[in-house]
């Protein structure tokens, strides 16, 4: 009997909180449901039935998919910080993939900007172009006012801000990242933090 290669992927950047198990190659079950600002609190409890449904430890998973941002400041951490945890307690690989490319996935479009909203008129943004269910980085993700971004992109690019994402297409693109030190991995936040903010002009 071959061996099945065991996923898990989470993401926690966005408003929506996206889990998916993925055995060779094939999304066995997943969640894709939006929070109130409660990621920390929802995201064990629903990981833990994704992996009882489908009767599995997370022991026996093979690797770790996890977005790493950019997006809410918070909601990246838990999803990195949970990442970690699984990868260094149970000796799973872990793989970094884009927030916006895990969005952009869930997208039909041609030409498409992932966009997470920064408030005040700026974004997370990428230009990601899509061929044959293949995702390639056009423009690399940035934070930087919307209209700007958009207006450089050209008419033909479509601005998707939610969409539960297609992971097969991540799995079939050359995007993503393997950690190879768990102690390195850090959030992609593309920001400073408020905290530094104040530090700075103090």
């Amino acid at each position: 009997m071959n061996y099945a290669f065991k996923r898990l992927v989470i993401d926690t950047a966005t408003p929506y909180l996206y889990l998916s198990l993925i055995i060779d190659d094939i999304e066995v079950g997943s969640i894709y449901q939006e929070g109130d600002h409660n990621h920390s609190v929802t995201i064990i409890p629903l990981m833990n039935e994704l992996l009882m449904d489908n009767k599995l430890e997370l022991k026996q998973l093979d690797q770790i998919i996890v977005g790493i941002g950019p997006g809410s400041y918070t909601g990246v951490r838990i999803g990195v910080s949970i990442a970690k945890m699984i990868g260094y307690l149970n000796k799973v690989q872990v793989m970094t993939v884009s927030s916006l490319l895990l969005l952009a996935s869930s997208s039909e479009q041609q030409k498409i900007i992932p966009y997470i909203d920064a408030r005040r008129g700026n974004a997370f943004m990428s230009l990601i172009e899509q061929q044959n269910n293949q995702l390639t980085i056009i423009k690399e993700d940035v934070l930087m006012n919307a209209a700007e971004f958009i207006d450089s992109a050209g008419n033909d690019a479509v601005v998707i801000e939610k969409g539960k994402p297609n992971i097969v297409k991540i799995l079939s693109s050359d995007v993503l990242c393997p950690v190879e030190n768990i102690h390195d991995l850090v959030p992609n936040y593309l920001q400073i933090t408020e905290a530094e903010r104040h530090l700075r002009s103090s």
